[in-house]
């Protein structure tokens, strides 16, 4: 669409736009204006409509209407996919998109905006909580497009999995968590833009540099006093014609799944692309082939620059720049996790500062958080963990091993709904399983826990557990194993045997996993994260510490020796070897009920299928001997 096109639209928009509006608009001077609409007055795209006020109005002829068909938006995809780590906590709860500005969701915001222009045709990518989006089918009357990867993978992924929603259309690209406050969208676009904003000062945002006619020549990560990719795309069906099928080589390229497709399309205009892709000669011919271009042409793909202006267009980075737009967020958020820290250190959620995800556990999800100078963090239960953890058991647990000081420094533990918080210790590092030293600390830290004589009324009875996940795994629709009946057999027999033995019971742990092992600075070792302890055969901590740093024979019975502080007995060996078969067989009935409720862990079930067939297998050996 040319300037002539750009007029019609305008008029169509608003038949009593002025020509100085119109100058305004399209950022041209009066007299081009005026030059303008002569000229589409002559071409017959346009006609005075004098209105009854006496005021010149326009109307937009039927060769108006033609001009524009072509550049008629087709629809808009959405993306929702993401998790918007940078605001936890509020997004263990609700997916980014679905937060609101002043009372409106981000995302229904952009929806209702898309409406007001005349786009309907709307499909909204999904993953993390993918099921908080459904009630957007009802309401607003649009698709949801689930992305299998958005865990793993980042925006190249899901744009390459809503290919066939973009293909020879024209389309709006929107993220879920932008923010417009006027509406920019229109029922005609011209060719491929970006819109952007002026960031002054230094950045490390994607940097545009383009021509006089607003062409985009190069995207580079940061720059000082630039212009930047910041908010909505649009992607006309010639731009998707040429480059989607790069972006699909890309995704079948390693390497790439952590990209944005924003990477794709600064590689073509470098050059780069090519090169990327030499290696793998038919993917590079099947993508020049699609595009309808030769890899040595693709920087000429054509995409524009749409400049707004300042105070436009929102991408909220962290909680603490949502505050300041919405100052809702000072005061309360509506989070759970939030008003607990609010309420325990007798702040409002304002001062609560520094907010940080960590690393996802696979029980529960933590974030650290500053109040004042104190710095913490807060653990808060995982999906589906009130039906596989007691809660009231836990707390339990962590009073009694209080005058042990081998736990963290626990502030605060809800024994109904698992919410902790804990000092958290800055410069720690977890232990290493591949570090021998770290272990023999480790086992210490075990054997004291084992030697302190303190007991709890419950215990961890492996048997009753594995027959309370398979119960689950069986009424949640969970997909065993296909020998599943045999090793369930297999197991049962190792339990019997392990019954015969009347092995000691103490106090343990029972998820000794390295991760909960915390070296701190001066070398002291804590030991975190005591939902699943109880009263259990000690060996079973030694078993479960090993299959979790996926160890073999040889270190699984060096690990034993660490701990004993000497040669391990028969019966100690085939508690090590039974328990470490026994575990792995638990933990995959876990896993796969786990991943009925949404939360994967990749080839973590199989590794621990194995250990459970691989130890049956050499005990029933020596057994039989």
């Amino acid at each position: 669409m040319d300037r002539l096109g750009l007029v019609c639209r305008a008029i169509l928009e608003r038949p009593d736009i002025t020509q100085r509006e119109l100058a305004a608009l399209l950022d041209v001077s009066l007299g081009t204006a005026n030059g303008l609409i002569k000229e589409c007055i002559e071409r017959d795209y346009i006609e005075e409509n004098r209105s009854l006020d006496g005021r010149d109005k326009w109307k937009l002829r039927q060769a108006g209407e033609a001009l524009l068909e072509p550049y008629r938006v087709d629809g808009a995809l959405i993306i929702a996919a993401g998790f918007g780590s940078r605001f936890v906590p509020l997004t263990f709860e609700t997916p980014k998109g679905l937060l609101e500005v002043f009372g409106e969701r981000m995302i229904e915001r952009q929806i209702k905006q898309l409406h007001e222009a005349g786009i309907r045709n709307i499909t909204i990518a999904v993953g993390y909580l993918k099921e908080k989006f459904e009630y957007l089918i009802d309401k607003y009357d649009v698709d949801l497009l689930y992305n299998p990867e958005y865990s793993s993978k980042n925006t190249l992924a899901t744009i390459y999995r809503a290919g066939k929603a973009l293909e020879g259309r024209n389309m709006y690209i929107l993220s879920s968590d932008n923010w417009m406050r006027k509406n920019m969208y229109h029922s005609y676009e011209c060719g491929a833009w970006y819109s952007s904003v002026l960031q002054k000062g230094e950045t490390k945002e994607w940097c545009l540099s383009f021509n006089k006619k607003g062409r985009i020549t190069q995207v580079k990560i940061g720059g000082r006093d630039q212009w930047v990719m910041y908010g909505p795309a649009y992607f006309s069906r010639e731009f998707s014609k040429q480059f989607l099928p790069v972006l699909e080589a890309y995704y079948k390229t390693p390497g790439t799944e952590q990209f944005y497709w924003e990477q794709v399309y600064a590689d073509m205009l470098e050059g780069a692309a090519k090169d990327r892709l030499w290696e793998d000669k038919e993917l590079l011919k099947k993508a020049e082939k699609a595009s309808g271009l030769p890899a040595s042409r693709w920087g000429e793909i054509e995409m524009d620059v749409n400049r707004q202006p300042e105070d436009q267009v929102y991408e909220f980075e962290n909680l603490e720049e949502l505050r300041l737009f919405d100052t809702k967020y000072q005061k309360g958020s509506d989070n759970e996790a939030m008003g607990l820290v609010s309420r325990l250190f007798k702040v409002p959620e304002s001062e609560i500062y520094d907010i940080r995800c960590m690393k996802a556990g696979m029980t529960n999800k933590s974030f650290l958080f500053k109040v004042g100078e104190r710095h913490c963090i807060c653990r808060v239960p995982g999906s589906g963990t009130e039906l596989l953890i007691n809660r009231k058991e836990e707390a339990r647990v962590y009073e009694a091993i209080r005058p042990l000081e081998i736990a963290e420094h626990l502030l605060y533990i809800n024994p109904d709904t698992g919410y902790k918080i804990a000092d958290y210790y800055e410069g720690a590092r977890n232990a290493s399983a591949a570090n021998w030293e770290d272990m023999e600390r480790c086992m210490g830290v075990v054997r004291q826990l084992h030697q302190s004589g303190l007991r709890v009324e419950h215990s961890f009875d492996i048997r009753e557990r594995i027959d309370f996940y398979e119960e689950l795994c069986r009424r949640h629709g969970g997909i065993l194993f296909e020998d599943y009946v045999e090793v369930r057999g297999w197991m049962n027999w190792l339990m019997d045997t392990l019954d015969t033995m009347n092995r000691p019971s103490c106090l343990c742990h029972i998820d000794p996993n390295v991760d909960n092992f915390l070296v701190l600075e001066s070398g002291e070792i804590k030991l975190l994260d005591w939902e699943y302890a109880g009263m259990c055969d000690p060996i079973v901590d030694i078993s479960m510490c090993a299959i979790y740093s996926y160890y073999g024979e040889e270190e699984m019975e060096k690990l034993l020796c660490l701990y004993l502080q000497r040669e391990p007995e028969k019966d100690e060996l085939f508690a090590l070897y039974a328990n470490a078969a026994l575990g792995g067989f638990l933990w995959s009935l876990w896993a796969v009920y786990k991943s009925v409720l949404g939360d994967e862990f990749g080839e973590y079930t199989i590794i621990m299928y194995r250990y459970a067939k691989k130890y049956y297998r050499k005990l029933r050996k020596l057994y039989i001997q």
